[in-house]
């Protein structure tokens, strides 16, 4: 890659963010500012690009500590507001997953199951502060004899309750379409047959990952919006891939990267952190997400610039191609299409609809905008960056000396 015209370091933007110097813009407004300046010029004017989503993101949970009971037990089954909980880790440390459903849940018995109580909606009423109750069972030991407990508790009465996603924030991801003679209910969403709908998922241009396609700066240590409050990249998320194929300007083309993220359960609000019940398809949690960009040269400020055009996105059919993983892809649409309301899909004019709350992502990134002006939320510099792939140099004449991105 050759040289960058533009090079600051993370110390640099968090000195100027400390004495309230720091330029900081949403990813939607530094759209215009590349345009009418130029990759060069706007990575010297901005110091700070902030990203949101807000989406159902099913591989979350918590994970919780109780704190020992009297006499003490080595909880070996438990269970909060009916919810099964992971037990099998020391004595009172417990993981509740989101997508687990009550105990007494009647599932997809009666079809299509509504799914009204989940491990997401536990999450939800935590962080409302409501009174959750535990059941636990152990078969007993010398050390933790006993075999039962029950108690009722709140948040802020647990020694340690993290959030722990294992795999959040996708980067691009299937605008889901049911091609089949009947209705299907997915995690996308219930899909009418013949090409009713369209349902799509995460928020285009302010999407975080989007706006770094190849993780030149998102990383294990990067700090972020997580739920309403601070929270951190622990490590690739799983089924990180990006080695799928890629548009010219670095945006992959079907799912790619993903993140796996944590933070402090307390500090985060119920209005990031919502459960979700997806009819004949089970229980979720909708996760607030948001990653600030540290503008270090002009290429990460081009990538950012990215727009609901630019991003193209795989329809694919959930009726048989999904399930069936053949893997095929009907044909890609943009953001902008798809936000526009309706795309055109084998000739046929489809109805689209977002999981993903626009309102609430842009609420998002401005909020991690704002804590960044007030000087309370520094950037992190990754200990290591995600898994990428090599990419190609972006540099052109045209793009450095202004103008619209080509």
């Amino acid at each position: 890659m050759a040289t960058h015209q533009v090079n600051k370091t993370y110390r640099e933007i968090n000195e100027k963010i400390k004495k309230g110097q720091a330029v900081v813009v949403t990813a939607e407004e530094i759209i215009d500012i590349v345009r009418q300046k130029g990759e060069v010029a706007a990575a010297r004017t901005v110091d700070v690009v902030t990203t949101g989503t807000f989406s159902p993101m099913c591989s979350s949970g918590v994970l919780l500590n109780m704190g020992h009971s009297q006499p003490p037990i080595r909880i070996s089954q438990s269970w909060i507001n009916r919810v099964p909980a992971y037990s099998g880790l020391a004595a009172v440390d417990l993981y509740l997953g989101a997508t687990e459903p009550t105990i007494d849940d009647p599932l997809n018995k009666v079809y299509p199951g509504e799914f009204k109580y989940g491990g997401g909606h536990v999450i939800q009423d935590l962080v409302a502060g409501k009174k959750v109750h535990l059941q636990a069972e152990s078969y007993g030991t010398d050390c933790y004899p006993r075999k039962k407990w029950e108690r009722v508790f709140t948040l802020s009465e647990l020694v340690n309750a993290v959030l722990l996603n294992p795999r959040n924030g996708y980067q691009n991801y299937n605008c889901a379409v049911n091609a089949t003679q009947k209705i299907i209910y997915t995690y996308m969403g219930p899909l009418r047959p013949r090409l009713g709908n369209a349902n799509y998922c995460t928020a285009g241009q302010l999407s975080p990952l989007l706006n770094d396609p190849y993780y030149l700066t998102i990383g294990i240590g990067t700090r972020i919006f997580l739920g309403g409050g601070v929270g951190y990249v622990a490590w690739p998320g799983t089924q990180h891939n990006p080695q799928v194929p890629r548009a010219q300007n670095g945006v992959p083309m079907k799912p790619a990267g993903t993140l796996m993220v944590m933070g402090d359960l307390k500090q985060m609000h119920p209005r990031y952190l919502i459960g979700v019940s997806l009819l004949g398809y089970g229980c979720s949690l909708a996760v607030g997400l948001g990653v600030p960009i540290p503008l270090l040269n002009e290429e990460i400020a081009r990538y950012c610039a990215v727009t609901d055009e630019d991003i193209l996105v795989p329809v694919v059919d959930y009726g048989e191609d999904y399930p069936h993983a053949t893997g095929r892809i009907i044909t890609h649409v943009t953001y902008s299409q798809l936000k526009q309301g309706v795309i055109e899909v084998e000739g046929h004019q489809v109805n689209t609809a977002p999981l993903t709350s626009m309102v609430r992502s842009r609420e998002i990134a401005a909020t991690l905008k704002n804590w960044i002006l007030a000087g309370d939320f520094l950037l992190t510099e990754p200990v290591e960056l995600l898994p990428s792939v090599p990419r190609m140099d972006f540099r052109s004449p045209s793009a450095l000396e202004g103008g619209e991105i080509s």
